[in-house]
Order: structure tokens, then sequence, then C-alpha cells
């Protein structure tokens, strides 16, 4: 056998997440929340991710039976280390499950740790932009988005109108190329609403927010987007991002937008 040593080294560990660690629990079908959130975050944020069981096409009952993995799911992502954030990352999914069983569920396995979801984060930036009349974009089905309408409304926000593309699968709604996601954001947002929000961490909607909104004069907000939005400001992070939207840009006012 070779010589077998151990060196006592007197080497200073880096930390590793200095600005913070957020924790993700995706879809099992999700092709894009992952690289979505990993893109926006900043360099010094780390992300870890496990995934919860699901299946398409993406309905009401099947998004509701995924709570029983929710628990699993949260409880594989860095045991016994401190997260600063989970997320849960499906918007559809928390409408289906409701916000306080998806924190529930999650601290089970992580207790204490503040829980955010794109539901919870859309519902504080629209608060954020004093938004109380929205227009709403999604890839879903008609059944899905009479769901989705209806939980801001019982939220005291008044929903104009919702507008879905009709797609069942997460492959799909990957695959919508993002300038589809912003000729269809330019005609959906209506003039009476003070933003639009595009639901599903499955679409790749970020990378054409600005775009839009420069070409509606009005805050657009994004599931990723307010996601990240979110677990910052829960963890107080300092700092804007550029080229996401004004609601990460800081130095950006609502009002400097122009159709």
């Amino acid at each position: 056998m070779s010589k077998s040593e151990i060196i006592q080294s007197d080497i200073s560990l880096d930390e590793i997440g200095p600005g913070g660690r957020i924790g993700l629990i995706a879809l099992a079908t999700d092709l894009n929340s992952e690289q979505d959130l990993r893109r926006i975050f900043p360099d010094d944020i780390e992300m870890f991710t496990n995934r919860v069981l699901n299946a398409n096409p993406v309905t009401m009952e099947n998004l509701r039976n995924m709570a029983g993995d929710i628990s699993r799911a949260a409880a594989g992502i860095l045991p016994d280390i401190k997260l600063d954030v989970m997320i849960y990352g499906c918007t559809s999914g928390t409408v289906a499950n409701g916000v306080e069983k998806i924190e529930q569920l999650i601290h089970l396995s992580c207790p204490g740790v503040p829980v955010t979801n794109p539901v919870s984060a859309a519902l504080a930036a629209f608060d954020r932009f004093n938004a109380q009349r929205i227009s709403i974009l999604t890839p879903y089905t008609e059944a899905v988005n009479l769901e989705m309408a209806g939980f801001f409304e019982s939220h005291g926000i008044e929903v104009i109108n919702i507008v879905g593309l009709g797609y069942q699968s997460d492959m799909d709604m990957t695959g919508i190329p993002p300038q589809a996601i912003a000729g269809n954001a330019e005609r959906v947002c209506d003039e009476n609403a003070d933003l639009l929000f595009i639901s599903c961490t499955a679409i790749r909607a970020a990378a054409v927010i600005e775009e839009i909104e420069q070409a509606i004069g009005k805050p657009v907000v994004s599931s990723n987007q307010a996601l990240v939005w979110h677990s910052l400001k829960l963890i107080d992070y300092p700092g804007s991002i550029h080229g996401y939207g004004c609601l990460l840009n800081r130095s950006q006012l609502p009002e400097q937008l122009s159709p």
C-alpha cells in the first residue's frame, strides 16, 4: 500500500455563499428555474437545489399531489448547514396548495428558515409598486388561470385580465421563445393595469423583462425575477441587479419607463 498521511494545515477556509445561501425546491420536470435564478442572483449568493416529485400535465390535481414530497425535498438541501432562505419554485403549485401549507411542509424539515415562493414574492412586489390592478400572462390552460386569478383577487388584487398560452407540460413551457413571451406580453397588458405579472418559473421571461417594460411603460414582475428580489429582501441584501427590470434595479424608478 502507498504511504498515507494527513497534513496539518493552517489553511483559512473560504465561506461558501458569503452573501447568502439559498435553497431551491424545483419541480422534477422543471427545465428552467435553476438556470434562470443562478443567472440573476449576485455572484456572492449561492443556490442549492433539490427536486420535488411531480408529473405533467400541469393540472390542479397534479399540482396538489406534489405536496406529499415537499418536506423530503427540503430535507435534502444542505442538511445540518444553515440556509438563509428556502424557495419553493412553482407558481401554480403554490396557488394549488396554498402559501401556508407550503411553508408548513418546508418547516417540518427546515424549522425557522424564511420561506418564499413565486406567489408570495409577486404579492410583495405588487406592494412595492403600490399595484392594485394587474394584467397576467401565463403559459397555462384556462382551468389553472381561473384558479390563479381567484387567488390573487382573494388577496385584494384586481385581475383586469389573465391570458394563457394553453400549454400543459414544462418542456413546452420552457420551449416558448423569449421573444414570443415579449410579443404576447405587449398585447396582454391592459392600459389600465398598474403592472404586468408573467407567471411560471418554467418560462424564460426574465431575459426580456426590460424590453417589455420599455414597450408597455409599466413595471413587469415575473415569477423568477420576483423570487430573486424577495429572497434578497428577506436577507436584507444591499445593492441593485441590472438587466432584469425595475424591481431589481433600484436606480430605475417605475415612472422613468416610457412606451
